[in-house]
């Protein structure tokens, strides 16, 4: 969307900075899909290899709301995994209903290597070592001040 139309520059303003924050997501995600790539893996696959690394046993319920998600999406991606022998779904010994998911050792391997190559952390790396510290935690810290008013804004 062309912000030059707003004639309010308080919204133009908005849309700026929205602009802003879509074109270091779209980059960022090229990283990460580039990481991905590099393993064999879509988007989705490594975050949920990472969420399972990181915190084994989530049910897929749980999974979902880690990676804010569709199930649908989520499931048919665990799928993918499963055939892949990457992750390995156990029925739970206190509810036999509930399906456990955590990471086959190649698994944990394709996560640990992710890890050994964050490209998006790297690049964000060297772009906050060309700013002045101080800048890079003005950032930081206006960045969570937007997050919070944003979500108060929503709850609204």
């Amino acid at each position: 969307m062309n912000h030059q139309g707003y004639q309010d520059p308080q919204m133009k303003l908005a849309a700026e900075v929205v602009q802003s924050f879509t074109g270091i997501q779209r980059r960022l995600l090229e990283f990460t899909r580039s990481n991905a790539e590099s393993l064999g893996l879509n988007v989705l696959q490594l975050g949920i290899l990472n969420t399972l690394y990181a915190a084994p046993g989530l049910t897929l319920k749980e999974l979902t709301v880690r990676l804010s998600s569709p199930k649908s999406s989520i499931s048919l991606q665990v799928e993918g995994l499963v055939q892949a022998g990457l992750v390995d779904r156990v029925i739970s010994e206190t509810d036999r209903r509930e399906v456990k998911l955590s990471l086959t050792a190649e698994g944990r391997q394709r996560s640990l290597q992710s890890a050994a190559n964050p490209r998006s952390y790297l690049a964000m790396g060297y772009a906050l070592e060309q700013l002045p510290a101080s800048d890079a935690e003005s950032l930081l810290r206006i960045h969570q001040s937007i997050q919070k008013l944003l979500e108060e804004y929503a709850s609204r």
